[in-house]
């Protein structure tokens, strides 16, 4: 790429772009994981309806991610970033305006449609930015802003719920969204379609978005005969989509990205399975403390703080070890004390202290917090430049199917344990067994995830990411 005179300058912005997108998301997850109990008392949600908050976003952010990061590649990722943007903020315009739990939950799809052009390009320009041997203080960096949001969303959302209403949180994503727009259009000179004149496979994308589908939504009722069938259609159906990857031209999935690179291949395996525990945590012990404790959102989110804070002080110092020394050496450390901090959890109960919680709280956000940036830069730093949106794409993809499947999961037990019913106190010790179960599940994966984090061996960075584009 061209080097230019303003690189530095341009350096910072696009971390200052990509940390506050990297805020927006987190804040709104877990600002609404603290705001689910009146949003499902005002718009009448059962315990399975109300699950379909996170999963609708989330599915509908999986669906495009990967199509996203390949379009991002042709046309260009400042382009689809701010496109990205655009939608997210519209979405967070209409949902206030919500007066049915399916209009919420459709607005819901639409922020995650623009969260998907957001994460889909956003790692990727930053790894275009910053070569290696600085990249993974800016991967950090930007991975600390994600935790901020994380930490500011369970209190703030708690807040505003309390005193205000719960439409106010979506308010603030409003604000900072226009700020982004701003800042891409006004100060984001550079611009980056390594793959341009290639062709966008549509075929593909639409067998994997359908079969993404018929899976995450057969997976959420699996205890039925027609949830069954749709989980098996989604299986055959992604390993049809990989079927037709691996024969067409310009696939919107190269798999040559996987083949041969053991690094970038165990390195999304490892982060499916951590972020598999991450998003369900907060949204069950956000409940559990509702329902099980007597608190009120706004003290529920103050106790909940407790591990994005830890994640956002400990995410920069990882990204910089990364820099330094082996990222799979860092990451392994973390998925064991992620593994430590679930397993505290089986042994919920009526009675369990709130010094407990915290601590397995504070033993996850070191857990997460030493796995995410030493994971992403070994990932990023093993692919060719020309990859970067799909590799960005691919990576975000498996964070939120992740994080679907760490909402399934509940999904799922609730289903089995209480029923499609609103979560009362006759239901509170089914509602516990269902989420000691959850934990135990969660703890089964994580401990495989050591293994799969183990596995990717030692990193090796490729070089292409520096200032410019064109």
């Amino acid at each position: 790429m061209n080097q230019n005179p303003d690189a530095a300058s341009s350096k910072k912005v696009a971390l200052i772009l990509a940390s506050l997108s990297n805020f927006l998301v987190p804040f709104m997850v877990t600002s609404l994981n603290v705001a689910l109990p009146t949003i499902g008392k005002e718009l009448s949600m059962d315990a399975v309806l109300l699950s379909w908050i996170p999963t609708g976003y989330l599915l509908a952010a999986a669906i495009f991610l990967l199509p996203f990061g390949r379009l991002a590649d042709i046309y260009g990722r400042k382009k689809l970033f701010l496109l990205g943007t655009i939608v997210y903020t519209i979405a967070c315009v209409l949902l206030p305006l919500s007066r049915t739990s399916f209009m919420f939950i459709a607005f819901r799809v639409v922020e995650g449609l623009g969260s998907a052009a957001i994460f889909a390009t956003a790692i990727a320009i930053l790894t275009s930015m910053f070569p290696p041997g600085e990249r993974g203080k800016a991967l950090g960096i930007s991975a600390a802003a994600i935790y901020l949001g994380g930490s500011l969303g369970p209190p703030v959302g708690g807040f505003l719920t309390g005193y205000l209403t719960w439409r106010s949180i979506f308010y603030i994503n409003i604000v900072i969204g226009l700020v982004v727009i701003y800042l891409v259009t006004t100060k984001l000179k550079f611009e980056w379609r390594e793959a341009k004149g290639e062709k966008l496979d549509y075929g593909g994308s639409i067998v994997y978005g359908i079969s993404l589908s018929a899976l995450i939504i057969g997976f959420s009722f699996v205890n039925e005969f027609y949830g069954l069938l749709l989980t098996a259609a989604g299986i055959i159906g992604l390993g049809a989509f990989l079927w037709i990857e691996n024969r067409i031209k310009s696939p919107v999935l190269n798999l040559e990205v996987f083949k041969k690179n053991r690094t970038f291949l165990w390195s999304n395996i490892a982060a499916l399975i951590n972020y598999c525990t991450s998003v369900g945590t907060g949204f069950l012990i956000s409940l559990y403390l509702q329902y099980i404790k007597g608190y009120n959102a706004e003290h529920a989110g103050l106790i909940l703080l407790a591990q994005p804070v830890v994640m956002m002080i400990l995410s920069p110092i990882a990204g910089r070890l990364s820099d330094k020394m082996e990222p799979r050496l860092v990451a392994t450390g973390g998925m064991c004390l992620t593994l430590t901090g679930l397993i505290l959890f089986t042994f919920l109960s009526n009675s369990t202290p709130i010094w407990y919680i915290v601590m397995a709280l504070l033993i996850l956000g070191f857990g997460f917090g030493l796995f995410s940036s030493p994971n992403t830069n070994a990932a990023m730093g093993a692919v060719d430049k020309k990859f970067f949106g799909v590799a960005s794409g691919m990576l975000s993809t498996m964070r939120t199917l992740g994080q679907m499947l760490s909402i399934s999961i509940p999904t799922l037990l609730f289903a089995l344990y209480i029923g499609r019913v609103q979560i009362s106190p006759e239901y509170y010790p089914m509602f516990l067994r269902a989420a000691k179960t959850a934990f135990v599940v969660f703890s089964c994966l994580c401990f495989a995830g050591i293994f799969a984090s183990l596995a990717r061996g030692k990193s090796k960075n490729i070089p292409g990411g520096a200032p410019g584009g064109h």
